[in-house]
């Protein structure tokens, strides 16, 4: 019997809300490992399932992962009229410091009711939750994403929305590993650089990020240079910082990319992607949906490696393994209670 061949260790954007003619070929010939999805490609939730099912069909895997960003507030590529528009972050931050219990419920229920509306249309993996702590004088990029500005708050409220996005079969990525709060610049637009110490980095920024190691299957990189592990390059790119990751951390899970056409990193797609994946991320993310660069960053990248394969499919099945029927009208009445 005839082996599949591997998928490419790379997660991919598309052009709009249908896949054209030319991504088809690209990805039947290339086999993306998974698809990413923006608000360019969204349109109704018929549409959506259409081009998931699409995507699968082109690699020829019905496995194949398809993420989305669904934080919340202002970050969530799901809106009205077609779906509900679930609150920021710092809501429920605002309400632990009053109730945290009440606080963990109400995240865990906003996030399994997110869960709800992304396997409807195919989406099985969520970027979400951002562990990140912000610090004053920061860039505000993170800002009301986040789940707390101390390391037990956003540990305490990041768990409980995984365990939410678990419930509901969706794989959660917590971002933005090993922390991304003390950051000057947003690095969709330049590069930022951290100068915290290690001890800094172990007892506030990363420690969210090591609470979650065995509750989170996937994490996602910040293309931010730590010198405390790497003077020269972004934790993307850094074999140092994932290294740090693995071994300190003690995440064993996928480690996915940020975006590698965000402006922090300088140098041709497939270079960059090439780059990341010799640093020791297991899968390159490039989400612009533009065919050159999405080619370049197939063709650089090698084939998913065993342990990443290993890795990936241990998040599907804690998914699985996780997975409950949903109430959701009950489900939205008690969010709705908790958080008005």
């Amino acid at each position: 019997m005839a082996t599949a061949t591997a998928p490419r260790a790379a997660i991919i954007g598309v052009a709009g809300h249908e896949l054209t003619a030319s991504e088809e070929k690209l990805f039947a010939r290339h086999k993306p490992l998974g698809l990413i999805l923006f608000a360019r490609n969204i349109a109704t939730p018929a549409q959506v399932f259409d081009l998931t099912a699409a995507f699968r069909r082109a690699v020829g895997r019905e496995d194949a992962p398809v993420l989305i960003d669904q934080e919340g507030g202002r970050v969530a590529r799901l809106r009205a009229p077609h779906w509900r528009h679930p609150p920021a972050a710092a809501v429920f931050v605002r309400l632990a410091a009053a109730d945290p219990a009440a606080a963990r419920r109400a995240a865990f229920l906003n996030a399994r009711l997110m869960a709800d509306d992304l396997t409807a249309i195919g989406i099985d993996v969520d970027c979400a939750p951002v562990l990140d702590l912000p610090v004053p004088g920061a860039h505000d990029v993170i800002g009301d994403r986040a789940h707390g500005d101390t390391p037990r708050m956003a540990s305490s409220l990041g768990r409980a929305v995984a365990r939410g996005l678990l419930a509901g079969g969706v794989v959660p990525v917590m971002k933005h590993i090993p922390g991304h709060g003390r950051a000057l610049a947003d690095t969709h637009h330049a590069l930022a650089v951290v100068d915290a110490t290690l001890a800094q980095l172990l007892a506030r920024d990363a420690k969210p990020f090591a609470a979650l190691a065995e509750t989170c299957p996937w994490a996602m990189t910040a293309h931010i240079v730590y010198t405390a592990l790497d003077a020269e390059r972004p934790a993307t790119l850094s074999p140092a910082a994932i290294r740090f990751i693995r071994r300190q951390l003690g995440f064993s899970g996928v480690i996915v990319s940020d975006d590698l056409s965000m402006k922090a990193l300088a140098g041709e797609p497939g270079v960059l992607a090439a780059a990341a994946i010799a640093a020791g991320c297991d899968i390159a993310l490039e989400c612009p949906g533009d065919l050159a660069r999405t080619e370049a960053v197939l063709r650089a990248v090698p084939t998913l490696t065993p342990v990443a394969s290993r890795r990936l499919k241990a998040g599907a099945k804690a998914a699985k393994a996780a997975s409950r029927r949903l109430d959701r009208p009950r489900a939205e009445a008690a969010l709705a209670a908790l958080v008005g």
